[in-house]
């Protein structure tokens, strides 16, 4: 392959330690993995941080220093046959590093399949995810490597990584290039590296051998105007805020607007999801039960599918919730639960109620003159449920609305008296 063919990320990827740009945290004098490196006994790692901040590239330049046998697979189209074929190939060579990136993607007994071989030391494994390797990576495998967190990369990183480019590539370097402005190549980067690299690329492929970058250059020649959108600024939170506060105020054509600022900057789609889940217990709750089951299964179908298609099960779940009858009595409820129990401490089981599980629990009375609700009328009877010192104290006071007048009904006809509905 022709090297102008080799995108430019790839033909500027760093080889050694002192190229590496970013994550001073770990990499600075005297920091956890330039120790490591120095002391050639690196530990089977995971490296946990999002996109483009230089994972890959570590693992790389991490071999190179040790001079060790590399293997690097993904964990999307790799299996267990995969790791069998090179742990056999490392056991042949004494040892090897195995980088598996995306390996919160590997399931319980892939993950299985590297335990043997990382215990007995034929293999250090370098695993990248983006995702908590606490809930991601089983804990056998955990407890045998050393997370190291990789950070965002700063405004100041990548500016560094456009001038280094702009001055040491080999074929950037013959064109006379003027970094004028750099937000929006920042913005549409999204902070991924590799990204800011391969769009700094295009455009200079695309604009002769004189240009002066600037915003309005990145935002022409980039495949879609994205709105410029900031995922870890004021904007981000700006935005979300619009998009929660559209659908409490039931307006879906704002909340499908603010929904699709948010997808066009490149926002998590679990994020959005996650607060969707939220927002139907908030804000929605028994005035429209379906709508949890909707959002909770807008989250599940969005975690494995992923953009583009999820934005269609986005778009429905935020029009639905956006046009469902609204109330927040079960919110309420709680945070007044809560402030009930904060005020008045671990207040006594009532005895009624209580388990009693061995004889000396019933000698205790522990669940004397219990009454099962089933073998009344009604499927109820007047029992006390709450703690003597708060008995009658109500929390749960339903919404005015269709739904919830009819649970209002419901527990008129039984608790009209003690609880006052």
């Amino acid at each position: 392959m022709q090297n102008e063919l080799i995108p430019l990320a790839e033909r500027l990827r760093p080889k050694t330690l002192d190229e590496f740009i970013g994550q001073k945290h770990l990499l600075g004098e005297d920091k956890p993995m330039t120790r490591f490196i120095k002391s050639g006994k690196i530990p089977s790692m995971i490296l946990w941080g999002p996109p483009g901040v230089g994972k890959t590239t570590l693992a790389r330049i991490i071999a190179a220093q040790l001079d060790f046998p590399f293997f690097q697979i993904s964990a999307i189209n790799a299996g267990v046959r995969d790791v069998r074929a090179i742990i056999e190939e490392a056991a042949e060579k004494g040892k090897a590093i195995l980088f598996l990136d995306e390996i919160h993607r590997f399931n319980k007994s892939q993950q299985d399949s590297l335990l043997k071989a990382v215990e007995e030391g034929v293999l250090i494994l370098i695993g990248a995810t983006t995702e908590n390797p606490s809930f991601e990576v089983i804990s056998p495998l955990l407890s045998r490597c050393q997370v190291f967190v990789l950070k965002d990369l700063s405004a100041d990183d990548l500016n560094n990584m456009l001038k280094r480019a702009i001055k040491n590539d080999e074929f950037l370097s013959k064109k006379n290039i003027e970094l004028q402005e750099s937000e929006a190549l920042l913005r549409l980067s999204g902070g991924d590296a590799r990204k800011l690299l391969n769009l700094l690329d295009m455009i200079a492929e695309s604009s002769g051998n004189n240009m002066v970058i600037t915003d309005e250059l990145v935002m022409k020649f980039a495949d879609k105007k994205i709105a410029l959108y900031d995922k870890q600024g004021e904007q981000h939170y700006d935005i979300i805020s619009a998009f929660i506060k559209s659908i409490r105020g039931s307006d879906p054509n704002a909340a499908v607007y603010w929904l699709a600022r948010m997808i066009e900057g490149g926002e998590d789609p679990l994020f959005i999801a996650r607060r969707l889940v939220i927002l139907a217990s908030e804000d929605i709750g028994n005035a429209n039960p379906t709508a949890i089951v909707m959002a909770t299964s807008c989250f599940t179908a969005c975690n494995m599918i992923g953009y583009p298609e999820c934005t269609l099960i986005l778009s429905q779940t935020t029009t639905y919730l956006a046009s469902s009858p609204k109330s927040n009595a079960s919110y309420l409820a709680i945070q007044s639960a809560l402030s009930k129990v904060k005020q008045t401490g671990d207040l006594q089981v009532p005895l009624a109620i209580r388990n009693a599980p061995t004889k000396l629990m019933k000698d205790l009375d522990y669940g004397k003159d219990y009454k099962y609700a089933h073998a009344h009328d009604l499927n109820f009877v007047d029992l006390e449920f709450l703690p003597e010192k708060i008995s009658g104290t109500k929390f749960y006071d339903p919404g005015n609305n269709a739904r919830e007048n009819e649970l209002r009904e419901f527990l008129k006809k039984r608790w009209k008296e003690k609880y006052k509905y």
